[in-house]
């Protein structure tokens, strides 16, 4: 079974969990894709898990949305 992960692990990466989980959803939408490479070694044929590698390894950076609104509407 592969690293189990809390939104402690994520605390420096993201300002909100809410933007951690859009980020993640995002990066692992792309990653899903047949075109796509992930950034980091893969542990996972998970997208989501990759996804999340990436944010704590530092190659996907979590956006800081002066508002909510901001991030909803982009």
């Amino acid at each position: 079974m592969g690293r189990m992960y809390s939104p402690e692990d994520f605390r420096d990466k993201a300002d909100s969990l809410y933007r951690l989980v859009l980020a993640a959803a995002r990066r692992a939408s792309q990653l899903a894709k047949p075109e796509s490479r992930p950034l980091v070694p893969v542990r996972s044929k998970k997208p989501t898990i990759v996804a999340l590698e990436e944010i704590l390894e530092g190659k996907v950076v979590v956006g800081e949305a002066k508002t909510d609104e901001e991030d909803y509407f982009e």
